[in-house]
């Protein structure tokens, strides 16, 4: 069987005055950026393209859909992380906390470990649906860092600030017919 390739797109900049993690759109500066990654995709010949049920996670990859035919299909299990029933002030400690104690969660919230386990179910999910295909997933910095680390466990919080602000980004994992990870690259599109 060929190789299953999971491209997974993290969104482009949100509105990050929009305090609602579901409704936060992208910036204007983010709805210009998409258009690399539709640029970024349209040569790999992608059979399916799914998202986050988040607006700025659906919105980064539905350029790429509506020039190419795909309906975006949403899956529950990429959303991102939800943190705690308000915003977050000190984004960053609360961020190397969790990084340092993946069971580590807020009133209401999620920690990295239950995320994780979310998402790679989601994944295996994909992995099952669409063996030998290549899929594209709408997601999000954290939701995303979470797959990379059950791949590569020494993924941690210094590699995570690396990437905190860099939006749009695509991690493409590769596996083979027994649903073994065995390739990651990531791609940076600014």
């Amino acid at each position: 069987m060929d190789r299953t390739r999971v491209f997974f797109v993290r969104h482009a900049e949100p509105d990050f005055s929009n305090h609602n993690d579901a409704l936060r759109e992208l910036s204007p500066k983010g709805m210009r950026d998409r258009a690399l990654v539709t640029e970024f995709l349209k040569d790999k010949k992608i059979d399916a393209v799914l998202s986050s049920p988040y607006k700025r996670a659906i919105d980064t990859v539905k350029d790429f859909a509506d020039r190419y035919g795909f309906a975006v299909g949403t899956v529950d299990a990429f959303r991102e992380r939800k943190v705690d029933a308000g915003w977050i002030e000190d984004y960053h400690a609360f961020a190397k906390k969790q990084w340092e104690d993946f069971s580590f969660k807020l009133p209401g919230g999620e920690s990295l470990q239950e995320v994780q386990e979310r998402n790679i179910a989601g994944l295996r999910s994909v992995l099952d649906t669409y063996a030998g295909k290549n899929v594209v997933i709408g997601s999000h910095g954290t939701a995303l860092s979470t797959v990379i680390r059950y791949y590569h466990a020494s993924f941690g919080y210094e590699e995570f600030r690396k990437i905190k602000d860099v939006m749009p980004w695509i991690v493409e994992f590769v596996f083979d017919a027994d649903h073994n990870c065995v390739e990651i690259r990531e791609h940076r599109l600014l």
